[in-house]
């Protein structure tokens, strides 16, 4: 072919290209509750008449490119009211959106599917996304409402068994489970050897239960992949919450730092059961607690910024000759950044530490091991059309293991230190 035909018809493919894809714009945003700007994750944004969508991300955000025109978009999601609107996409456009939650009392209903709605555009099998909400309605022992109990009612998971943590999953052992809380290693997911978890119900916002084909994003996993996230707060109003159990009780506290940009939320539980104990003449001593936090705080339009904690710990005393304390410290910070209406990351600095020690007098030495785990994260979601997302990043993560260590407890101890 002549040299400059073929340069002629390259530039007219480029051209028509750059003519097509000016004629395509981008709408993106991020959807909130109303009543307390908590971002919502999973929220779909349909446009009917293209019969096309999208979803929001783990922090409330979305984008989707679209051509020209005025389109009608349409809002759902669990446990809130739809919201119906008109957009004219005439150029890119970035649009925030506020759901009101909505509860109608009808005669009788009669369920016949799964009440979770499930987003049927993703080819993701074997996912199970539950939301605090749908926790706290299940029927629970001692008026306790608890994750992991709740996820032993979906098809193919299992408890662990009697006295031990954890659940299996399709013949999984509990041990080859991921747990994250804000996206935090949990290592131990059990208070008082199983009876309670360690996620504070009234802390939870979303959970994501992965039982077969795991994202490559977690590292992989032999069995499956609990992804939880906590609350944010709320930004608009303080608000407390709690409940009085009959082993346990919960208080939960949220409100802003400053109105519309920045909230803070603080959790705790505590079981009180041993406080009676002495009323039996009985010595021995079994308890936990734990504490939830998280600051959020909005800086601009394109970047948001996370604090996240928990500590919690289990305490066992066996007539002041056996003392076992174990739990889990977790702090993680996260920076959300928009570099673009399509490029939506998020960066995590995550020190995750599991403690487990026991005290022996009778013996006179303490025992103890543990796990530290620092991470760094830095993540990308790439919005490149309506069809087509690409995320990818990159992890480092620095493990420091104890095995065990051995340290006399009295002077008169027949153990040897090493100097």
């Amino acid at each position: 072919m002549n040299p400059l035909k073929l340069m002629l018809l390259i530039g007219l493919c480029l051209s028509s290209t750059f003519l097509f894809a000016q004629d395509k714009f981008t709408l993106s945003g991020t959807i909130q509750e109303e009543k307390s700007n908590e971002t919502l994750i999973g929220v779909n944004i349909l446009f009917p008449d293209q019969k096309t969508g999208t979803t929001t991300n783990e922090y409330g955000f979305y984008s989707i490119t679209l051509p020209k025109g005025t389109y009608n978009i349409v809002l759902s999601y669990v446990g809130y009211g739809e919201r119906t609107e008109t957009i004219v996409l005439n150029q890119d456009t970035k649009k925030d959106f506020t759901l009101v939650e909505s509860a109608e009392s009808l005669e009788e209903v009669i369920l016949t599917e799964n009440v979770e709605k499930l987003n049927i555009r993703k080819p993701q099998m074997s996912v199970n996304a539950l939301s605090s909400t749908t926790i706290k309605e299940i029927p629970v022992v001692l008026g306790e409402a608890d994750v992991l109990k709740a996820i032993t009612l979906l098809p193919g998971v299992t408890n662990a068994g009697e006295s031990s943590y954890g659940f299996n999953v399709r013949g999984g052992a509990s041990d080859q489970n991921l747990i994250l809380l804000d996206e935090a290693t949990v290592f131990n997911s059990s208070h008082l050897f199983g009876l309670f978890s360690v996620f504070n119900p009234d802390a939870i916002k979303d959970l994501k239960l992965y039982k077969g084909g795991i994202p490559a994003r977690y590292g992989g996993r032999v069995s499956s992949v609990l992804d939880i996230y906590q609350k944010e707060g709320n930004s608009k109003d303080f608000h407390m919450n709690g409940g009085i159990g009959i082993v346990a009780s919960r208080l939960l506290a949220e409100g802003p730092i400053k109105k519309d940009k920045g909230s803070f939320l603080l959790g705790g539980r505590s079981s009180y059961a041993h406080l009676f104990l002495p009323l039996f003449d009985l010595d021995n001593v079994a308890y936990f607690y734990d504490l939830n936090t998280k600051l959020s705080y909005t800086l601009n339009e394109k970047d948001n910024i996370y604090l996240s904690g928990y500590f919690g710990r289990d305490v066992f005393n066996l007539t002041d000759s056996f003392k076992n304390t174990y739990g889990n410290t977790i702090v993680n910070f996260r920076w959300n950044h928009l570099f673009s209406n399509k490029l939506f990351s998020n960066m995590s600095l995550i020190y995750s530490d599991y403690y487990y020690g026991l005290s022996l007098d009778f013996v006179e030495f303490n025992w103890n091991y543990g796990i530290q785990n620092f991470n760094f994260k830095y993540d990308l979601k790439h919005y490149i059309s309506d069809t087509f997302k690409l995320q990818y990043g990159l992890n480092s993560i620095y493990y420091t293991f104890n095995p065990g260590e051995i340290e006399p407890s009295t002077p008169t101890t027949v153990l040897i230190r090493e100097n």
